[in-house]
Formats: structure tokens, sequence, C-alpha cells
């Protein structure tokens, strides 16, 4: 689930293969976003509010007019389940993650494919932009975390653990980066060198 950035709507996603849009104030169903042919893994609301990006396990995610709950683009491609959709923050991109390996990388206003980040060895399991929008971090079960240029979809670097990589983030400055594994460590990375600074 997910707040609109002004706070008056709520985002969420289903196993009943919708995401439904909700008013904070009255607690009133606004929109149910009808389409995907399997369950919906999430729902986020792009920096103006205006489109809610959806990922599911249908291979596919969806960007949808957040006023009139329409559909706008389907994005397709992968190969396996989407589990993580997210817009950059001048909602010009939208990044998505696939149990396909495979991270990529759409243009919002036409739904188009405009970079494929290949390279993790294991599912991927969530792509963010960074604040400033520059890079792309994504989470692999292969044991590492990479960074990506978000404008040429090159792979900046490989962040290294011992075990899946659970989860990982950037500092509000897009400075630095922190993961968290199986292995039991979390380590703080500089984002620009690659080097881990703590672990």
């Amino acid at each position: 689930a997910a707040f609109s950035p002004d706070g008056k709507q709520v985002a969420t996603a289903s196993h009943d293969r919708t995401a439904k849009l909700w008013d904070t104030a009255s607690g009133d169903r606004l929109h149910t976003l009808k389409g995907h042919g399997d369950m919906v893994w999430s729902a986020e609301f792009s920096p103006d509010g205006r489109q809610v990006v959806t990922a599911s396990h249908d291979w596919t995610a969806k960007i949808w007019d957040a006023g009139a709950g329409e559909c706008l683009h389907t994005l397709k491609g992968h190969q396996g389940l989407v589990v993580s959709a997210a817009f950059s923050p001048d909602g010009q991109q939208v990044v998505t993650a696939s149990h396909d390996r495979i991270a990529k990388l759409w243009d919002a206003a036409s739904g188009v494919c405009s970079h494929a980040l290949k390279g993790h060895l294991g599912i991927v399991v969530s792509a963010e932009f960074s604040p400033d929008g520059g890079q792309v971090l994504t989470v692999s079960h292969d044991k590492t975390a990479s960074l990506w240029d978000a404008a040429s979809g090159f792979r900046l670097r490989v962040l290294k653990h011992r075990d899946h990589v659970s989860s990982a983030a950037f500092s509000p400055d897009s400075q630095k980066v922190v993961t968290a594994s199986h292995d039991g460590t979390a380590k703080l990375w500089g984002a620009a060198s690659g080097l881990c600074l703590h672990a």
C-alpha cells in the first residue's frame, strides 16, 4: 500500500488481480484498477500523484490514470513475475524488477522499454531510482545489489554479500546505499565508489 504524494489517496495491491485507490479522508473507494491477469504485487503513485504503476505476477506492469482509473500503458516484455515497479523522481521513467533476472527501464509517457538492465544471475526482487534520479538500485538473490546509470542502463557497481540480498535503499542525498542480506549483515556503501564503508 502507498500514499499519494499529497496524502489524499492510498493505493492498495491485492491477490484478487486488482489494485484499488481510496480516499484517505472518507475511506471511500475511488477506483478499482482492473486488467491484470494475476495477483498485483505492488502499486505506487507517480511523483505528481496523477498516475499509478502496478506490478503483477502476470509478467507485466501497468501505468494507470489515477483520476480516471483507466489503464494508460501495459509494460510487456518480462519473462517472469514482475514484483516491483516505481517511477523516477521526475515521473518520466518507470523501473520494473522481475524474477526473469532482469530489471527494465520504461518511458512513462509511451510505455516503451528504453533499457534492459541485464547482469544479475538470480531473481531481481526490487528496483528503485536514486532520489536525484541518476541511478537505479537493484536487489537480487544472486547475493548482490547493483547500481546502474538511469540514462544509459549501464551497470556501474556491484555490491556483494555472502547470501541473498533482501533489501536496499539510497540515502536521501543519493550518496550512500544500505543493503541487508540473509548472511546476517547490513552494509553501507558509497554510491559513487561502490566501496563498503561499514558492515
